[in-house]
């Protein structure tokens, strides 16, 4: 079985990330199962609805630490190992088809920023979700940053980014990061009544539709995507990073010195 997953139901392609002994960590074999699948779905006419979602205990706990071990080694890497992952999450948004991220467990980092690039959002009441980059010195640089204020607003969005904040799924549809919440149990019920609301609209309509709210919501994303790698390239050489990380390494608290 592949470390992605697909399963039509329907009309609706469930794509799956499929490691879930490494809490479905995002390595790069991942990310490339994930292109793929998401690409195909894309250019798929018999699909109308993508859903997205993580196999095992959770949805995802985000970039694989040896991932982010690499960029300290290497942190003129940055770009090319970021285009990859940007590339990936905004096939998700930019297909003419909705796409819908269910969440279980918790989701973490770059998988936020996965889910944000998705255009609806159903979650577990109980999982837990938080974009924890400034923890480990680094920012949201594959969306996050960029898609995060549009969607719960800017005030939120520096709460939850700038103090790491992770919160649980009725939090998270309070304040409007999630469209739907509800007990783990009744989760996939949840995920499959938006869908079917989905399917009873026209989906040329929603394409378009679809189109013209992400326009409208992020005018200038391209400028604040280009803004977040030029940010993340000062956090990569900067001792907090190093710092955290062999915190990380020693299981204790890291000591960040702001310069």
């Amino acid at each position: 079985m592949g470390i992605v997953t697909t399963e039509d139901r329907g009309p609706v392609r469930h794509v799956v990330l499929n490691r879930p002994l490494k809490r479905n960590a995002m390595n790069d074999e991942l990310i490339g199962g994930l292109h793929e699948a998401l690409s195909a779905a894309a250019w798929d006419d018999a699909v109308r609805v993508v859903v997205v979602r993580g196999a095992g205990p959770m949805f995802s706990s985000g970039m694989d630490h040896a991932a982010l071990g690499g960029l300290a080694a290497d942190p003129g890497s940055l770009r090319r190992l970021r285009r990859v992952i940007l590339d990936t999450w905004n096939l998700c948004e930019e297909m003419p088809k909705p796409t819908i991220a269910q969440i279980h467990g918790a989701c973490l980092g770059g998988a936020v920023e996965l889910v944000l690039a998705c255009d609806l959002r159903v979650m577990a009441a109980e999982a837990m979700i938080g974009l924890v980059e400034t923890r480990v010195g680094l920012v949201p640089d594959v969306g996050g940053s960029s898609r995060l204020p549009a969607v719960v607003g800017l005030g939120r969005a520096k709460e939850l980014i700038m103090a790491s904040k992770v919160i649980d799924g009725t939090e998270a549809e309070r304040i409007g990061l999630v469209n739907r919440v509800a007990p783990a149990a009744e989760l996939d019920a949840a995920t499959e009544q938006l869908v079917g609301e989905l399917l009873q609209c026209s989906p040329v309509a929603v394409g378009l539709a679809k189109r013209i709210l992400d326009a409208a919501a992020r005018p200038a994303l391209a400028q604040t995507l280009e803004q977040e790698v030029t940010a993340q390239a000062v956090c990569a050489r900067s001792d907090d990073f190093g710092e955290a990380l062999r915190a990380f390494v020693e299981q204790r608290a890291p000591t960040f010195t702001g310069r």
